[in-house]
Parts: C-alpha cells; sequence; structure tokens
C-alpha cells in the first residue's frame, strides 16, 4: 500500500468531535487498549491531522511528528497502527514472530508474510479469524516491524498444513508512510536499513539475568539437598553424607567454598547493575548542549569506523540508523528532538556548513543525502576514536573467515580526475592535476583554495565570494548565454559542484586484483523474460565490470540452482551474458550481494514476466 510515494491531496487538522469519534473507532477496533494507550498515542492536548491520498487512503498522524494510525478504505471499518504507534504500545495488536531476523529482509522488501517463516509456539498455532489486524515481529525485539491482515482462519490455515500466505502486509518499517514522518527513527540498536534483528541490550541484559538465576537455582538446590541430608542423619542417628565426606576428602570443602566465592561475586555484580540503571537514568537526563555535542561525537566517531568513501552517497536515514545510533555510548538514549536541531536535516546541514561533510537535501524525497566527507577537517582529524573491545575468540573467527572470502571481497570507490574546467584551482594550490582524487580529497582541494585566497565572506562564514577563477570552474559554460554568474555560493553545495565538473572514474578492486576505469560505474543487469513454451530464463550481464568471470559464475549458478546455465557473447563485444533456465532473478540478485559483495546499487532488474 505504501511501497510507492504518493503526494497526499489535503491535509487538515482534526476538530473536536472529529478527535472524539477516532478516539471510540480506535477503542471499539481494539478492545485490549486502554484509555492510557490511546492517550499516549493521541495526546490530548496535541493537533491531530489527516492526509487524504488518491488512493482514498487516510493517515491520521500527530501534527509535527509521527503517523498513529491509517485507514485503507477510508470508511474507519479498516484503521489499522502504524509502526509508530506499535513502537509506543506494542501489545496494541497480536502478532506473529518470525523464525529469524534474516526473514525480515523479505518483509521489509514488499513482500507478505508466509505460513513457512513464521514461528509457530509450542502450545501450536494461536486462534484467528480471517481479516484480522495482525503484526509482525523478530525474535528478541519487542518492537514490531510491520502490519497487516490474516488471509485465512487458523483452522484453514492447519487444514492446509500452514502453507500459503499468512498476513498481507499492508505497512511495514522503511516503506513511503514510515518516512512520511518528520523525524523517522528506529526504536532500538536492532533495526538496519533492510534487516531487524533482536536488541542487542535485551540480549545482553537477558544473559546477565539469566547468569544470576542459575546462580541462585544453584545455591538453592545446594541448600535443599543438604537440609534434607542432615534431617535424614537426625532421624537415623547415622553421621550426614555431606560431613563423612568433607572429613575423609578437603576438595570437598574447597569446592564448596570456591561455589559461595562465586555466588558472593555474582551478588556484587547483581548490586552494580542497579548502580548501572541509575547512571542509565542520569544520562537520559542530558541537557540541549549535552545532547548536540553527543550527536557530534558520535558523528565523528561514525565517519571514523563505518562509513567509507565507497559507500557514499548515502541517505541520511541510513547514516543515522546505520551509522550514528550504533556509536552512542552504551545506556545511553539519543534523541535528536532533545537537541537544538530538533530536526535531522537541520543537523547535517549544520555539519555541512563547516565544512567537516557535504549533503544535499532532495525537495521531493524530504530527506538529506551525504555526499562526501572532509576527512582533512580540523574536527575529524582531532577526533580520536574509541575502540570497542572484541573478544580474542571472535577476532580469530572474524579473520578466519575474511581469509576464506578474500577471494569475494569487492570494494568500489569513486574517483575523479581535473578536467580542463577545475585545473586552474589545482594548479593555484599546487596540486597534481595528473592524479585521481576521491570526493573527500576532491572537496579539501576547492577548500583549500577558497582559504588561500580568503574568499568565505566577512559576517557570514557559510557564504563564499567567487572570484574569477572559481567562477568559472564552477559555472563555465554551464549558464544558459545572457544569464548573469553567481557572485556567492553557500559552502554546503561547493563541493558537489566542484566534483561534478571533474571527469569520473571508478576502482573496482576484488581481492589482488584491480582495475580503475574512466566514466561512472554501470550496475550489472538482470533480466528475466519468457521464451517458446512459456518458459522463463533468467539473463546476467556486466559481471565483468565488478571483476567476475562469466564461465566461473555461470558453473556455480548451475550448481546452486539445479538448472542449465549457458554464456553468450554480446553485441558489439560488449562481454558475455550469463543464462539461467528459469525465474531466478531475487534468487540470482541476492546471492550476488551476499557472496561477491555488490551493493544494491549496482544491480539493475528488470522482470519482463510481469504484466
Amino acid at each position: 500500500m505504501f511501497k510507492k510515494a504518493v503526494e497526499a491531496k489535503s491535509q487538515q487538522r482534526l476538530s473536536g468531535a472529529d478527535r472524539k469519534k477516532l478516539k471510540r473507532t480506535i477503542r471499539e477496533r481494539f478492545p485490549n487498549a486502554s484509555d492510557a494507550d490511546i492517550d499516549v498515542l493521541l495526546p490530548p492536548k496535541v493537533e491531530i491531522t489527516v492526509s487524504k491520498y488518491p488512493n482514498r487512503v487516510l493517515v491520521y498522524g500527530l501534527e509535527g511528528d509521527c503517523p498513529m494510525f491509517y485507514e485503507s478504505d477510508g470508511r474507519g471499518s479498516e484503521i489499522l497502527p502504524t509502526v509508530y504507534a506499535l513502537w509506543k504500545v506494542p501489545n496494541l495488536l497480536p502478532a506473529f514472530m518470525l523464525k529469524g531476523g534474516e526473514v525480515s529482509r523479505f518483509v521489509l522488501g514488499g513482500a507478505d508474510l508466509m505460513f513457512p517463516g513464521i514461528q509457530i509456539p509450542a502450545e501450536g498455532l494461536p486462534s484467528f479469524s480471517a481479516g484480522e489486524p495482525w503484526a509482525v515481529k523478530v525474535p528478541g525485539n519487542p518492537a514490531p516491524i510491520a502490519v497487516g491482515a490474516t488471509t485465512m482462519s487458523s483452522t484453514e490455515a492447519v487444514k492446509a498444513g500452514l502453507r500459503g500466505k499468512a498476513l498481507r502486509i499492508s505497512h511495514y518499517y522503511g516503506d513511503t508512510l514510515w518516512e512520511s514522518a518528520e523525524n523517522c527513527y528506529v526504536p532500538n540498536a536492532g533495526f538496519f536499513e533492510d534487516v531487524v534483528f533482536g536488541d542487542p541490550a535485551l540480549s545482553s541484559a537477558a544473559q546477565a539475568s539469566d547468569s544470576c538465576e542459575d546462580d541462585s537455582s544453584v545455591a538453592q538446590r545446594d541448600a535443599t539437598n543438604t537440609e534434607n541430608m542432615e534431617d535424614a542423619s537426625a532421624a537415623d542417628g547415622t553421621p550426614s553424607i555431606v560431613d563423612s565426606a568433607s572429613a575423609e576428602d578437603p576438595t570437598v570443602t574447597n569446592e564448596v567454598s570456591e561455589e559461595i566465592t562465586t555466588t558472593m561475586a555474582d551478588l556484587q555484580v547483581v548490586e552494580n547493575s542497579s548502580s548501572t540503571d541509575s547512571h542509565v537514568d542520569d544520562q537520559q537526563s542530558l541537557s540541549v548542549n549535552d545532547v548536540d555535542a553527543l550527536l557530534d561525537k558520535c558523528l565523528l566517531q561514525a565517519l571514523h569506523t563505518t562509513v567509507k568513501d565507497k559507500d557514499l552517497p548515502m541517505p541520511g536515514s541510513v547514516l543515522w540508523s546505520g551509522h550514528v545510533l550504533p556509536c552512542r555510548p552504551s545506556g545511553t538514549t539519543l534523541d535528536i528532538k532533545k537537541s537544538s536541531f530538533k530536526k535531522l536535516s537541520k543537523w547535517l546541514q549544520s555539519r555541512a556548513t563547516s565544512g567537516l561533510i557535504s549533503v544535499k537535501e532532495d525537495k521531493y524525497k524530504k530527506e538529506v543525502t551525504l555526499f562526501s566527507v572532509n576527512r582533512n577537517h580540523p574536527d575529524y582529524t582531532s577526533f580520536k576514536p574509541e575502540k570497542k573491545k572484541v573478544e580474542k575468540n571472535e577476532q580469530s573467527a572474524k579473520s578466519i573467515a575474511n581469509e576464506g572470502l578474500s577471494h569475494k571481497i569487492l570494494e568500489v570507490v569513486e574517483l575523479y580526475k581535473p578536467s580542463s574546467h577545475v585545473n586552474p584551482i589545482f594548479t593555484a594550490i599546487g596540486a597534481d592535476m595528473g592524479k585521481l582524487y576521491s570526493a573527500s580529497e576532491a572537496s579539501q582541494i576547492v577548500f583549500g583554495y577558497i582559504e588561500k585566497e580568503k574568499l568565505v565572506k566577512e559576517g557570514n562564514k557559510s557564504i563564499v565570494v567567487l572570484d574569477a577563477a572559481l567562477c568559472d570552474a564552477l559555472f563555465k559554460g554551464a549558464i544558459k548565454k545572457g544569464s548573469m554568474y553567481p557572485t556567492e555560493i553557500h559552502k554546503k553545495d561547493i563541493a558537489q559542484t566542484f566534483i561534478n565538473r571533474m571527469q569520473a572514474h571508478h576502482l573496482v578492486t576484488r581481492g589482488g586484483d584491480s582495475v580503475v576505469r574512466k566514466g561512472a560505474l554501470k550496475p550489472l543487469q538482470i533480466m528475466t523474460e519468457r521464451r517458446q513454451g512459456n518458459k522463463k530464463v533468467t539473463k546476467l550481464s556486466g559481471v565483468e565490470t565488478f571483476l567476475i568471470d562469466p564461465e566461473t559464475l555461470a558453473s556455480e549458478l548451475q550448481k546452486k540452482f539445479a538448472c542449465s546455465t549457458t554464456t553468450s557473447e554480446l553485441p558489439g563485444k560488449k562481454g558475455l551474458e550469463v543464462l539461467v533456465q528459469g525465474g531466478v532473478i531475487d534468487d540470482l540478485a541476492r546471492h550476488l550481494i551476499e557472496q561477491y559483495g555488490i551493493q544494491k546499487r549496482y544491480i539493475e532488474v528488470l522482470d519482463k514476466t510481469k504484466k
């Protein structure tokens, strides 16, 4: 329902009567919700808006905040909560539990939930009827990831052997409804761009509690056994087994003392956990300035550790959920709304103004994209990233895995060569014009020229005054005849404009092989079409660009998909094309991503068999 971006026809505030009607409908639709839950979702003193879409969908949200409910028919009978609402009240809907976090990739990809992907409880499938609203959860994560309606009753599902479609998904984390929030966020660190796993915070807490429970149960069992033995010895007048054993063998006493020592140590850990909780509470009550400082620290930590130049450009939401949030200190909540910026876009633009990063805002998608990182910026060079402690066993396991997959590791770096437009800028600062530069290095060149010529405007450091050389480098030949050349430019627009005036190249590295080619990297293409006899065939071309041998890949796919594969030469000597019998377009794309490290943005998919 919300896979494709659709603009709302209108948006208006609800009147008092409509607010009461909406709450009454929600109370009838979800009997498990208490009045307190409804007040959490629809606070009494907050304005509620309704957005009307061309497909008759109505979306109810909090003004300046997140969407909370939506109607698929516009009549009120099919009203459902969004994932934002379920993150605040997780038990508003019953939920199907997936078999694992990897299954969430299919749901977040827009697919409906199938019965084979559901984890069936030991007591059996819960009772439900067709058309009921249900949510979808991942093991170890209390926050639901999708909402939909059942396609059949539980009785019909059992008769069908738990096969087929269980839930028709209408809304999921990552779709356009989730992105429509002014500040889309994720509830915990288990949420990634295209997959959701268990919450690491809960898993670590569960392990700690389990260890405490195990130790206490052992101590309780030993105490009970000792009491029973003492009672038995008192009853028949014989010495107890423990007393006699300890008298004959001193190791028993040592074992008992060691067990007592261990139990006391565990008790000390439990006491420390309470102090840790209070420390977390102290961290959550941060001032606005502290939150701003923490945001900058997490961003610098992410730029040093996880954000690579080969991954750019990167959407702001991905930067936030996949890189900045994981860098926050343990036990600390990081909320952009508690900062002075209030919005992710404003915060990133402020960092772009300082010259640390280069961003651009898409007015249609209403999202900021990170284009480059200035790794020579004083804030970046002066920051010392924190090293996370990793166990030696994990490090050795990862090193072994990396050694086994060294031939499959792919690195793609976008490079730029100086052109005739920007050559005067490189000459002015003495840079090599025959060298290839990354996006961050190229932006450093232009900012170095600005600093050398002192072109920053007095009174407004975010504006650069263009001299003749810089104006020609950025705009000569790009301005229509008769139009005036600009005399000033904002700092956040300089880097990308300068890079666009250079010659694009790309470096592809796989294992020990690497190649540099001129132009932007062309994605590989996967296409499925029908042949004679209504049979499907999947074509794959462009794999040589990513240093993959087509003949070797064809043999590998033949074994993986248990089908015949062939290779043929493309017209114009543009390489070889791999043909796979059958419609394996999705499986083939997934295989290239998982086994060869090709990013999704470098894969074009075209299914001609769909009507």
